[in-house]
This record gives structure tokens, sequence and C-alpha cells, in this order.
């Protein structure tokens, strides 16, 4: 009768431990961040807040450029999935809204003379790849070349394959996603930093640098000059996305040697850092204008510099956040 009651004991153990593994696999921290896995394969990442009617208000912006600008300048809007619309496991999707529905609601209300470039495909086919960091809210360079490869298709533009370009590896890398969550496990776990920078074509790149005041306002700007695309930092650098611009409190300008009269304009957040230098071959010109920090009147901007490619590239917390579409629209009246 004794080895009858052990062994049902060790069945009722062992029955327990997918539920242990389950707990372990998916928590909530008490910032708010979701994580999973465990050891060298957790992975952070921000629940979605977005909501319907946060949309409603981008697209009518994003359909507002194309109406100011008309056929003189073809408009593309590309919103970029966070991690947690590829990753989120079944058992922490109550932790977080449906960002797939909302986003998709938003490309179901442009104009249908704005290009959609809907990445969800994308980035579910590749999602056994790095193209999203584990450590770090933003997506990974890689993440940022199969969406540029996209756009540069619909775009009908050059585009150059991957194996063309320079791999750089900055190591040791622990993102955002601790400094947010707080979590060991996320410091403990570092990634591999791997951004690609082009060759075989020459380009040099001009900065009006911003200064910010008390809440993060412009309050004075640099003038134009010239520095580096990609800036370099050492191992262990909780730092390296800004590889891409030194960050993003500037409007970029990159002249190319590519030739095909296509100039294109920018208007991101940080997720958008990462795929200018995708497009060196594509474009004769790459203006880039943070959602947050521009001073000019874009309408002028625009015709000034004889854009013919408007590209919207926001994550999609942004592109449901208020601010962002009251930027983009204050943009064209200032």
């Amino acid at each position: 009768m004794m080895k009858y009651y052990k062994t049902l004991r060790w069945i009722g153990l062992l029955l327990m431990i997918p539920v242990m593994v389950f707990a372990e696999q998916a928590r909530l921290t008490r910032s708010g961040i979701i994580i999973v896995g465990s050891g060298e394969h957790v992975r952070a990442f921000e629940p979605f807040r977005g909501s319907l009617d946060g949309g409603q208000g981008y697209a009518d912006a994003v359909n507002r450029y194309k109406k100011t600008f008309g056929d003189a300048v073809n408009v593309y809007c590309m919103i970029i999935p966070t991690a947690v619309a590829i990753y989120c496991p079944d058992e922490a999707k109550e932790w977080t809204k449906d960002q797939r529905s909302t986003v998709r609601n938003i490309y179901e209300r442009l104009s249908d003379s704005v290009t959609a470039v809907d990445l969800f495909d994308t980035m579910d086919k590749h999602a056994g790849e790095d193209i999203y960091s584990r450590t770090d809210h933003h997506w990974a360079p890689l993440g940022a070349y199969y969406a540029a490869q996209q756009f540069a298709s619909l775009a009908g533009v050059p585009f150059a394959d991957l194996s063309t370009y320079e791999k750089h590896v900055i190591h040791d890398y622990v993102g955002t996603m601790y400094r947010f969550s707080r979590d060991a496990a996320v410091k403990n776990a570092p990634e591999d930093f791997v951004y690609y920078v082009p060759t075989d074509v020459d380009y040099t790149t001009t900065y009006i640098r911003y200064q910010l005041g008390k809440n993060r306002k412009v309050v004075s700007e640099k003038a134009p000059e010239e520095g580096h695309f990609f800036y370099d930092y050492e191992d262990g650098s909780s730092a390296a996305y800004m590889t891409f611009m030194h960050g993003d409190l500037n409007t970029t300008k990159v002249k190319t040697s590519t030739r095909n009269g296509r100039r294109l304009l920018i208007l991101k957040d940080s997720y958008g850092n990462a795929i200018p230098a995708y497009l060196f071959h594509s474009f004769e010109e790459i203006h880039v204008v943070d959602c947050r920090y521009f001073t000019k009147n874009i309408v002028h901007y625009v015709q000034k510099n004889d854009v013919t490619d408007i590209l919207f590239a926001n994550n999609a917390g942004h592109a449901y956040s208020a601010v962002t579409h009251q930027a983009y629209n204050r943009y064209l009246e200032q």
C-alpha cells in the first residue's frame, strides 16, 4: 500500500511539472513588462496598449499628407509590429491588447492612393531569426532589413542583398528592457547586436542637430554639419541601437551615389532609424525626420528637396499615440 501511495505521489509531482514550467515561461513584472523563456533565451517585451480610436487619427494624418502632395509624391504607410505581436505566447495574451487587428484597422482606413506596407506576414515568416532584440524594446537591424526589402519592392526601386553588406557585431548587449523591468533574468541574458553597413555605394550624411529643454521640447538647433551615419559602440554598451545616426535628436539627409531620380523622406520614430542604410542603393537622397523633433514646415521641406516618396515608419505603439498624429499634422502647418 505504501508503494502505491509513493507511486501516486510521483505521478502527482510529474503532473505539476508543466504547470511550473508554464509559470516560468511567461510572467508579468511589477512594471508591466512581459518576460518569456529563461536563461540565455529569455525575452522581454512591452504589452501593446493601442486602441481602434487612436488608429483613426494616424490614418487621417497619413491621408492628409497624400492629399496635400497629390500625385507628385508617393506616400507609404509602414506600421512596424513590436515584439509582443510576434512572440507573445497564448498564456500571456491576457496582458496585452490585440496588436494585429488594431494595426490592420489603420490600413483599412487609408486612402486607396496610399500604399500600405503591412509587415506582419514578413515578420512571421522570419520569426525564427534574430529580427527583434530580446533585451531591448526595438526590433533588430535584421528585422529592419526585411521591412526595407518589402518597402523597396512596393516602391519599385533597386535593393541590395544582405550578402553585399559588411557585418558588424557588438557583443554582450543588454538594452532598455532591463531598465524598464529591473528583472535580473534580462540582465543576465546579454545578446549580440548585429548591424550591417552597405558597400559598393558612396554616401554623405548631413545633420541638423537639436537641443531639448524641459518637457523634451526643441529649444535650439545647430547649423547643418556632416557626420557619420554609423557610430561605433563598444561591447557591453547598452546604447548599441544608437549606432544609427546617433539617435533621434536630428534631421538627417543622406546623399548617395545612386542615380534614379528618387528622393525619399522617412517620417519615423526610433524604430525607423534602422531602415535608411538598407535603402542607400535605392534612392538618390534619403531624408529622415523624427515624429517628435522637427522645427520646419514639412510642405516647404518636401518642395525644397524635391522629395518624390514619403514613408511613414512608426512602431505600432506610436501609431496609436495621439501625440504622434498630432505632431505630423503640426508639421504641415508650423
